[in-house]
């Protein structure tokens, strides 16, 4: 009896499909929360919200084609909405990604919610229903796309208010913020400094912290002797493996990773002493950079060796720089989707007051 009642009262809340969209906010939360601290979110957290999608979506055209929805809505608009969602949405987050736009996890996010919210998902209360503002389009992942973009748009001014009160006020103070040079290698996001003054294409710390595992050093050393490791003849005979640029997670304070591939200070001064190997031979490549670059499979995030070199000098130069951090992307979307799912679409909202 208590299992029927509890069916019956989530019966009046909603569909059954838009109540199982609802396991998606925690996740999504999750993800959100994974890309400020790492800005890497495993493959595996999107497989079960997209499997939930096809599931969701079966049903609720089930319910349409039945005429058993808690709402009106016929077959027509239905579709409609269900092949603007997937067809548009999911070709606009692959297409930004392939741009460079999106990284792959905000991608997959988007594409994610195109299939698991096509349609306006509808909560009832005894005195009001949710979400509150619903545009005439009614693709829900449409108003989540739309506030996420608005919810982005703050964040520079958050930025500009930030170093403003720190007494940092310069061009980059809209898209950045100071850092001590010792902090580059715990931070995520891109420098806006190069030799020659600010720049929006600057290193990638992804890519530093690669190529100075490849090395064996820190950039402490490095900085302690630039003229040094600007020799390419000082590679490695055997560099390290460069990995992926992330932060490691730590243990107890000390680096997981650290201790499993990092070798000894004997066995790491001993390969810094060592002659380089002929292929890393060359008078013009400052730092190693293209050396670097040529022996690590892939790009390292797209950077240049011009690029690494000139964040290279900049961390033995200056003692603060300016990085930009980007915006995680899942982040301004987790929002967004919560602000959809309670009020509705902000930008709608917003056009209607100016009488458009």
């Amino acid at each position: 009896m208590l299992s029927l009642d509890l069916a019956s009262e989530l019966s009046s809340l909603g569909s059954a499909p838009d109540l199982l969209r609802l396991l998606a906010v925690p996740v999504f939360g999750w993800a959100a929360w994974l890309d400020i601290r790492t800005r890497r979110v495993p493959n595996q957290t999107w497989l079960p919200l997209l499997v939930l999608g096809v599931l969701t979506l079966a049903w609720e055209g089930w319910l349409v084609y039945t005429g058993s929805t808690m709402t009106y809505v016929n077959e027509a608009r239905f579709l409609f909405r269900v092949l603007f969602s997937v067809g548009f949405i999911v070709p606009l987050a692959y297409g930004f990604w392939w741009l460079g736009g999106f990284g792959g996890a905000d991608a997959k996010g988007l594409i994610t919610l195109a299939l698991l919210f096509p349609t306006y998902p509808t909560y009832f209360l005894p005195t009001m229903a949710f979400p509150q503002v619903v545009p005439t389009l009614g693709v829900f992942s449409m108003t989540v796309l739309s506030n996420t973009v608005v919810i982005g748009i703050a964040y520079p001014f958050v930025l500009m208010v930030r170093n403003a009160l720190g007494g940092h006020v310069g061009k980059a103070m809209f898209v950045g913020r100071p850092i001590t040079w010792d902090a580059a290698t715990e931070e995520y996001g891109r420098l806006l400094e190069n030799p020659d003054g600010f720049t929006r294409g600057g290193l990638d710390l992804d890519a530093l912290r690669m190529y100075l595992r490849w090395r064996g050093v820190t950039l402490a050393e490095v900085r302690e002797n630039p003229d040094h490791y600007r020799d390419p003849t000082t590679l490695p005979e055997d560099p390290n493996p460069a990995g992926d640029g992330s932060i490691p997670v730590t243990d107890g304070g000390k680096s997981v990773k650290e201790e499993r591939s990092t070798p000894d200070a004997d066995g790491l001064a001993e390969r810094r002493d060592r002659a380089v190997i002929p292929e890393f031979e060359t008078a013009d490549d400052p730092w190693g950079a293209e050396a670097f670059l040529d022996d690590i499979p892939g790009t390292a995030y797209g950077t240049s060796a011009e690029e690494l070199r000139g964040g290279l000098e900049v961390l033995t130069t200056e003692d603060t720089v300016w990085l930009t951090p980007g915006v995680p992307f899942l982040v301004p979307m987790f929002v967004g989707l919560v602000v959809s799912l309670v009020y509705g679409d902000v930008l709608y909202a917003l056009i209607g007051t100016m009488g458009f």
